[in-house]
């Protein structure tokens, strides 16, 4: 039988922030239906990877690949036609608008497509409706999707950019500290989210700081420190002790 391809293939990436070097030769494979964490102090390099990924910056040197097949991200637009999906600490929300607008900002759906772009009515109806069907099926239940999702909870926002991105990533959803300012009841349906994104078949890469989170969803912990990759573990008590002293430098 023959193995798929990881989803998603770095091989020696390298980012230069001037004589900073932010990603020292770092190499990452995620998989279909896999979870994993990386990990790492602030300046570790983490989300200089993730923006790599992303499209939010390019990398001095490296290859990316989507399954088994060179691709170039020159931008967030690039990742996003890849099925690549980020969601960030700061949400990206529009506070002002509902989930489903929140869901197409940017992408609406409009028509007649043979109509100039300016001129096409948008499609509310069947935004609305595509966002209610992906928000059942992660089962995020929320107040009323006519409501402005500033009006929201931190945990429904989160939940809401969450599965924003699970809508349109065909292939990889990068979440930025996830968990981050929740409480436990609201930590605990974003955890819930993740976990049924990875049963649904996608590759999730998260950064998080909370290990007790790690233990619980990751299928595998990627540490990194001073921008390099400096292990790889399964997530488990055994383990517990050597992934922390792998992001503090005691071992590696």
């Amino acid at each position: 039988m023959t193995v798929p391809p990881p989803v998603l293939s770095v091989r020696n990436a390298t980012k230069r922030f001037g004589a900073v070097l932010a990603l020292d030769d770092v190499s990452l494979d995620v998989h279909a239906g896999e979870v994993v964490a990386l990990l790492g102090d602030n300046g570790a390099g983490k989300s200089t990877l993730i923006k790599c990924i992303s499209g939010a910056l390019r990398p001095n040197s490296g290859t990316i690949a989507i399954d088994g097949e060179p691709v170039t991200i020159a931008g967030p637009a690039d990742a996003r036609r890849l099925g690549i999906e980020t969601v960030y600490q700061d949400l990206a929300l529009f506070d002002n608008l509902s989930p489903a607008a929140n869901f197409y900002a940017g992408r609406e759906s409009s028509g007649p497509s043979w109509l100039p772009v300016g001129l096409r009515v948008l499609r509310r109806r069947d935004m609305a409706d595509t966002t209610r069907t992906v928000l059942d099926r992660l089962q995020v239940v929320l107040p009323d999707l006519d409501s402005n999702v500033g009006l929201l909870s931190g945990g429904q926002r989160q939940a809401v950019a969450v599965a924003r991105a699970a809508a349109f990533a065909s292939r990889l959803v990068v979440l930025d500290e996830p968990t981050a300012a929740l409480g436990l009841r609201e930590s605990r349906k974003v955890l819930d989210l993740i976990l049924r994104l990875r049963d649904e078949g996608r590759a999730v890469i998260v950064i998080s700081h909370a290990m007790d989170h790690v233990m619980e969803v990751a299928d595998r912990a990627v540490v990194m420190r001073r921008g390099r990759k400096v292990g790889e573990l399964v997530p488990s008590a055994e383990t517990h002790g050597e992934i922390v002293a792998l992001i503090v430098g005691g071992v590696g």
